[in-house]
């Protein structure tokens, strides 16, 4: 019985060997704000995700909350289901829509948006991974997963 508690007690500290993957802004790609009309804007962010395990992820889940020159702008969640192998890293935008109208401390922002200048962006959250056979259903965060500049692209 004590060895069986002692695998298992081992078997949940393997789960900490598992560290979460890295987000940052893809180098070279801007992340934009695009306008909705007048009320709202889309932001995407290009972004890189790193595996630094040396063993294959899933990276599940991702929830948090998008924030514009420091004001909460609009809260996200992506059911993922990226798989990075290990020590491997993957690109893929986010999108997230933000409505003006529902969030008044967004009107400096929405203000620069119009006039097209850049704008401060950080995204906060926790993401869910999956590392098979070491631990699964693992949740990490809260955390600023990535921040950044974003500006509204001229077309």
């Amino acid at each position: 019985m004590l060895s069986l508690q002692a695998c298992a007690s081992a078997l949940g500290n393997l789960s900490a060997l598992v560290q979460p993957p890295r987000f940052e802004q893809v180098p070279g790609r801007q992340a934009e704000i695009r306008i909705l009309g007048l009320n709202g804007a889309g932001v995407r962010i290009w972004t890189r995700v790193t595996n630094p395990n040396a063993f294959g992820v899933r990276l599940g889940t991702l929830k948090g909350t998008l924030f514009l020159d420091d004001s909460r702008a609009a809260d996200a969640e992506f059911p993922l289901g990226l798989d990075l192998r290990a020590r491997a890293e993957s690109e893929l935008p986010i999108d997230i829509n933000v409505s003006f109208s529902d969030l008044p401390g967004l009107g400096g922002v929405a203000r620069k948006v119009l006039a097209r200048e850049a704008v401060l962006y950080r995204l906060d959250g926790t993401i869910g991974v999956d590392a098979a056979n070491i631990g699964r259903d693992m949740l990490f965060g809260p955390m600023t997963l990535i921040r950044g500049e974003a500006t509204v692209p001229i077309r």
